[in-house]
């Protein structure tokens, strides 16, 4: 257990090192998995984020006329499938609603943004008894994903708007690539769930290549048992994302995008029979985004999954 907890640390660590966006979260998708519905089959659920980002900032965080606030709103249909002991399959088809807004004038886009499918291979399963009596489970999964480009992408956008961060997509025109691990360890009703994913990203057909990104998330959790049906967990933790610049044409990098952010994490899950209600609140602790002319804010979460 030692060794894979070092081993999570130093993957944090590391990628906090190198440069970051997509804007990291906001726009084109956030990977941000967290506590997942405590299921043993199946689970299907839908769940909503919402993220802000404010972009054209001057020296210092200053704004102007041409200071521009975005919203990004996404209602994802997300579902996992246990297939044996070992195998399990996560899916997530999103449903984007965006927005911008400069000196009154509000522009709005919408659809459905890039489906995206993970699958895990689970090379730990592990539980040992501590003091006769107290109950240690450990759990590591390591898998990769393919996200598909079903979103619509303009590249009017990135023409009209050099300066700006080329996030006001539905989707990246890219087929992408993800590697992912997930480590769970429990003490009875006391636990740590950590998450890593690195999404390798392809140059789309307009010739434009997102940055490659990191997101971890480490949470530390308590289960109350009430009766026997309800599961209440409260979870606090952090999350980190990073990514590499944007390019074009394969060697221009685009100034406006790359920074990191660092997030708070308080959130609550509840299982009661078949189904599962879970909420988030992310606030921004530190970031550093495409050079420091672009600040994300808070982010929410919620979901609502049926378990069967």
């Amino acid at each position: 257990m030692k060794k894979l907890l070092t081993i999570i640390i130093c993957l944090l660590i590391a990628s906090y090192e190198t440069r970051a966006c997509d804007i990291c979260g906001c726009g084109l998708g956030s990977y941000y998995i967290g506590l997942l519905p405590d299921f043993k089959k199946r689970f299907l659920g839908i769940r909503y984020q919402y993220k802000t980002l404010r972009s054209h900032l001057g020296p210092g965080g200053t704004t102007s006329y041409l200071t521009t606030d975005e919203t990004y709103q996404t209602a994802e249909i997300w579902g996992g499938w246990n297939i044996g002991k070992r195998f399990r399959v996560l899916g997530f088809v999103p449903l984007n609603f965006n927005s911008r807004e400069n000196q009154g004038v509000t522009m709005n886009k919408s659809g459905i943004g890039d489906i995206a499918v993970v699958g895990y291979y689970q090379v730990l399963d592990r539980k040992t008894l501590l003091f006769h009596d107290r109950l240690l489970v450990q759990s590591l999964w390591i898998g990769g994903g393919i996200k598909a480009p079903t979103g619509r992408y303009e590249p009017s956008e990135r023409k009209e708007n050099e300066d700006t961060p080329n996030n006001f997509q539905l989707g990246t025109a890219s087929t992408d690539f993800t590697f992912n691990a997930m480590y769970d360890v429990r003490l009875m009703d006391f636990g740590v769930n950590a998450n890593v994913s690195y999404k390798v990203n392809t140059n789309n057909r307009y010739d434009y290549r997102y940055g490659n990104k990191f997101t971890a998330n480490l949470l530390a959790y308590y289960k109350f048992r009430i009766a026997d049906q309800l599961t209440v967990a409260p979870n606090a933790g952090m999350l980190l994302e990073t990514a590499t610049k944007d390019t074009e044409a394969d060697r221009y990098k685009v100034d406006v995008s790359g920074g990191h952010s660092l997030l708070a994490t308080g959130g609550i899950e509840a299982t009661f029979r078949t189904f599962s209600v879970g909420a988030n609140y992310q606030p921004v602790i530190s970031q550093d985004l495409a050079d420091m002319r672009v600040k994300a804010g808070n982010r929410a979460m919620v979901h609502v999954s049926y378990l069967f």
